[in-house]
């Protein structure tokens, strides 16, 4: 059985971080070991909530798992909430990486051309240094620009597409996927490329007009539970996009607010369909 570590924040109520990543990435049959960087009582889109950090335990942890020789087919972040965690995670990079492991970013901190309100420039070229480690890095577009300095642009083309993929295997990611692409009117698809090749992918579905809280996590931990099962790059994140398109779209049906998150524990099975596990 593959194991992978996911590090981030847990919110004990809510659709998001690890409350996802763990449920999600175990029903596809892989070990998901857990480091979370914060407690939360809920995710932050409640109207209050408590906040407990954690960046104090990431290094004995880390230590701990050195001690009894512990190892991971994969290494996945999410949300990190400081310089000092970014120093700590690319620390744990150092420790754990081996040759066969994969080490997986998905930087979350910004969208819809503007940085999250915790966070500042400096804090997006920390995080540019980190993807800079990872083999396969899952940035939105405005994540993109923000680590490499460029224009961010509403209505664009594959071309800029194309030139951002570029600049963001130049910081040293081996692979990188953008999310959240649209090069066709009602769509909304990834992109990719493999620094390797310089070859790219595309894919794209029908985009649904409503946005909910913790799809990014949903698609993230969904790709790379299909990467340990042994799909290609291409085919995870087809799976992944197909699945959190499925799951928004039964989400939709029952008109859950949008703020809470996705019911993706009814599309569990659809999913493990997809990876051929029922």
């Amino acid at each position: 059985m593959k194991k992978i570590v996911t590090i981030q924040d847990i919110s004990c109520v809510g659709k998001c971080s690890l409350t996802v990543a763990l449920p999600i990435i175990s029903a596809m049959g892989v070990e998901t070991a857990v480091i979370p960087t914060a407690v939360l009582s809920t995710h932050t889109m409640f109207s209050r909530f408590t906040f407990h950090d954690l960046t104090q335990e990431i290094d004995p942890i880390a230590d701990h798992w050195k001690e009894e020789k512990i190892e991971f087919d994969a290494i996945y972040t999410g949300y990190l909430g400081s310089f000092e965690q970014i120093a700590l995670v690319s620390k744990f990079f150092d420790t754990f990486k081996k040759d066969d492991n994969i080490i997986f970013v998905d930087p979350v901190m910004a969208d819809h051309g503007k940085l999250y309100p915790a966070f500042d420039e400096a804090f997006a070229k920390e995080m540019a240094k980190l993807c800079g480690k990872a083999d396969i890095i899952v940035p939105n577009i405005t994540e993109a620009c923000f680590m490499t300095d460029s224009e961010y642009k509403e209505v664009y083309d594959e071309a800029y597409i194309i030139d951002l993929l570029k600049k963001l295997v130049a910081l040293g990611a081996k692979k990188a996927v953008l999310t959240g692409v649209s090069l066709k009117d009602g769509d909304t698809g990834v992109m990719g490329m493999d620094s390797a090749t310089g070859e790219t992918f595309f894919y794209s579905h029908k985009k649904l007009p409503v946005s909910f809280h913790g799809t990014g996590d949903i698609f993230a931990s969904t790709a790379v539970g299909a990467l340990m099962n042994g799909f290609s790059m291409e085919d995870s994140f087809r799976i992944a996009a197909d699945y959190t398109a499925k799951t928004i779209a039964v989400t939709v049906d029952t008109d859950r607010d949008m703020w809470y998150g996705v019911n993706f524990e009814q599309t569990i099975p659809d999913l493990l369909k997809s990876i051929g596990k029922v």
